[in-house]
């Protein structure tokens, strides 16, 4: 592997054999200086599912003087778990460094080294990588534009959650000019399902969204086993592609395409300026099955390496290459770590939705939906007994019609045929049971409203208090406390004003919080105030019928002094 000085730039014309030493004047610490490497730039927790940024070795990469001021390019290569995405990039570096040679694949017999990978059913990426070299290309209209390649961890692997494959998905195709979207053997339904749900989670992520958030998207089918359909290639690529992404509008062979699949179909082609792909062949039973192979040409197959050979130029080439926009800007090396730092923010917070199973998302609507039939049937039987345009009915009533229909309610939800656990349907359940809670809450007090003397409270407090003030300003007057009397006065006029403007309120539906509040002050005096009042005068009045019960004990009593 050639050399790395600390100066990660290079022009086409650039070979860092040549022993060419240009040092940075920020010197990495002693364990990076080396070779050129993978750098780990975004990092994976898989105890917590969570990812952080290395904005250290971001800031080495992207902030170096060489890099000031140059458009980057970011191709970066994604998909589902042990489908060779490394590998591939590793004859990405190989073009890049050796792209004036006349043979840029090198030897024969040449081990393939860059990104690590390995054969085997276990992942080997974890997080987002970056190749230490960034190179400097040239175009060919003379500008310099910077080149970064990254790796990411592959999908669906037995550690990663659908949060944590969204998660890498959207941010390396957010960061990316190029998105390498790397699958096997053909385009399936579900590999465009994932699509949809990866990038509709970048999406939401970014804050200005323009038309087309994202720029070039490449599928990459591996192991291509029908050429005679399509040949291998990037037009047998864009033939097939035509016709998988095709909607049903104006094409005769999908006439009875469902609505889901061309929902799936616009979505990516709204989300993407280009889309391409190319058929790439397998690359021989020795690379799939032996577990020595180190990437040696010869053990490749031919027909794979003269693909390759295409393939890698379609993608880099200096002409080819796409220089990163967001919102219609073209990004530096330097704005591109700002927006590292403000994704990574975002998926580390909570505002985001997390990204469910195709199982858990099921269940759940599923669950869902059994709420709403359930909460309907309560919310239909309660209207027949207490609804608008029946009569009032006593309190303890209409609490028996609440527990018989909750019952009938919960017992509905349960017959439904639901997916999901028993725990995971039992917390819809008590989401049913809290959500008749409130209807029950809400019937109850349109019941009471049509309680006539519940909507005379107000009035009758209102009426009983100026009553009642009007009394003790005449005793006071009388008895010549004026102070008191003056303040009965006072109060009175404002019960009398506040009983005008309740009147006002209702009858113009105008300055209804101020009805309420009025409403609210006379419920506290009826209660406080009045209401004890009244059970002191009716025990007064209750006692003295017993205090006058026992006279005929008297009369008795006289009778035997009568006797003597």
């Amino acid at each position: 592997m050639t050399p790395f000085t600390g100066v990660d730039v290079h022009t086409p014309g650039e070979n860092r054999a040549s022993g060419e030493s240009d040092q940075d004047p920020r010197v990495w610490s002693r364990e990076e200086v080396g070779e050129a490497r993978p750098v780990q730039i975004v990092a994976a927790d898989e105890g917590e599912h969570s990812f952080s940024l290395q904005e250290a070795a971001l800031e080495r990469l992207l902030l170096q003087e060489h890099l000031e001021g140059l458009h980057v390019v970011v191709v970066s290569v994604a998909g589902a778990f042990r489908k060779g995405k490394s590998f591939l990039l590793d004859f990405m570096l190989r073009y890049m460094y050796r792209q004036s040679s006349t043979s840029w694949m090198g030897g024969e017999d040449e081990p393939l080294t860059g990104f690590t990978w390995r054969g085997g059913c276990e992942r080997e990426t974890t997080g987002i990588l970056a190749w230490s070299d960034v190179f400097v290309v040239e175009r060919p209209d003379g500008g310099r534009v910077a080149l970064l390649l990254m790796d990411t961890q592959g999908a669906f692997d037995s550690q990663s959650t659908v949060r944590d494959c969204a998660t890498l998905f959207a941010l390396s195709t957010m960061t990316s000019s190029v998105q390498v979207y790397n699958l096997s053997q053909n385009v399936q339904e579900d590999d465009l399902q994932h699509l949809q749900l990866f990038t509709e989670y970048g999406r939401l992520a970014m804050e200005e969204v323009s038309e087309k958030p994202f720029q070039t998207l490449m599928f990459l089918i591996r192991d291509w086993s029908y050429p005679y359909e399509h040949p291998y290639g990037l037009e047998g690529g864009r033939s097939f592609l035509e016709k998988r992404l095709q909607v049903s509008v104006g094409a005769p062979l999908k006439r009875n395409q469902h609505e889901e699949l061309q929902n799936v179909r616009k979505h990516i082609h709204s989300c993407f300026s280009s889309i391409g792909c190319f058929l790439l062949p397998h690359p021989g039973l020795r690379v799939a099955t032996h577990p020595q192979f180190d990437g040696r040409l010869r053990d490749i197959n031919e027909e794979f390496k003269k693909e390759l050979e295409n393939l890698i130029p379609t993608l880099l080439s200096p002409e080819n290459l796409v220089e990163k926009e967001i919102g219609g800007s073209k990004v530096t090396c330097r704005d591109l770590l700002h927006y590292f730092k403000a994704y990574m923010k975002i998926y580390q917070g909570e505002e985001l939705p997390h990204p469910k199973s195709m199982l858990q998302a099921t269940a759940e609507a599923n669950n869902l939906a059994a709420v709403a039939g359930a909460k309907d049937l309560y919310t239909k039987s309660m209207e027949q007994v207490c609804g608008g345009d029946k009569p009032y009915i006593s309190p303890a009533e209409l609490e028996r019609r609440h527990a018989e229909l909750r019952l009938a309610s919960v017992r509905h939800f349960r017959s439904v045929k639901k997916m999901g656990s028993e725990d995971f349907c039992r917390r819809y359940q008590e989401q049913l049971e809290a959500e008749l809670g409130e209807a029950y809450a809400s019937f109850s007090k349109h019941n009471d409203g049509k309680n006539i003397f519940h909507a005379a409270r107000t009035p009758a407090t209102l009426l009983a208090l100026i009553l009642l003030l009007y009394v003790v300003s005449m005793v006071t007057g009388f008895l010549g406390v004026g102070s008191v009397a003056a303040l009965c006065n006072l109060v009175m006029g404002a019960a009398l004003t506040a009983l005008c403007v309740w009147a006002y309120v209702k009858y113009s539906g105008e300055f209804r919080e101020v009805g309420g509040v009025i409403d609210q002050v006379a419920e506290t005096l009826w209660e406080q105030v009045l209401s004890k009042l009244l059970e002191v005068v009716r025990s007064r009045v209750l006692g003295g019928g017993r205090v006058s019960a026992p006279r005929p004990r008297l009369a008795s009593n006289n009778n035997v002094k009568k006797k003597n």
